[in-house]
């Protein structure tokens, strides 16, 4: 029974020193390579991003346009649109499935128009089936599948603002 619970320890040991040793760490919040942005957007998907940005703490986000040059960075939204598509009918030709897009088209420059991160366009699209009988519903789960849908957009716009590494 000793060296049962030995081995198990000895082999508990070995898996946590083997997971340090792999480099292993939890995701940290982004480093940033400047400390202003001026946010060109005012929609849903702007305000998320600017409590992103904001949450951190190391981040100003100037909304006056008239101080959009005090900033170091403009992030411009080019694009920010919702669409629904319908990918299928039932044989009464009621609609039976819908494909939900987020599509998203931004840009990162400096107050004297140098490009740090070129026009860049994000994609998301999720399918959700639909029921006639089910329409309030299906109009509320839809909603919350955008919303998950520009949460995952804002979360890669996090990563890729954090990829610049010199203004």
């Amino acid at each position: 029974m000793q060296r049962r619970a030995f081995a198990s320890s000895l082999l508990a040991l070995a898996s946590a020193g083997g997971l340090a040793g792999c480099g292993f760490h939890l995701r940290q919040a982004p480093n940033f390579a400047f400390s202003t942005i001026y946010l060109a957007t005012n929609s849903s998907f702007g305000i998320e991003l600017r409590r992103n940005l904001e949450s951190g703490g190391k981040i100003t986000v100037i909304r006056d346009a008239a101080k959009r040059d005090t900033a170091q960075v403009i992030l411009e939204v080019l694009q920010d649109q919702r669409e629904r598509v319908v990918l299928g009918y039932n044989s009464a030709g009621q609609v039976r499935e819908f494909q939900l897009r987020i599509r998203v088209r931004f840009r990162l420059r400096t107050p004297d128009d140098r490009e740090l991160l070129a026009p860049t366009e994000i994609l998301m699209q999720q399918d959700q089936s639909y029921d006639e009988t089910l329409a309030l519903a299906k109009e509320a789960e839809a909603q919350l599948i955008y919303r998950s849908m520009q949460t995952d957009v804002v979360q890669q716009i996090m990563r890729r603002l954090a990829a610049v590494k010199t203004i």
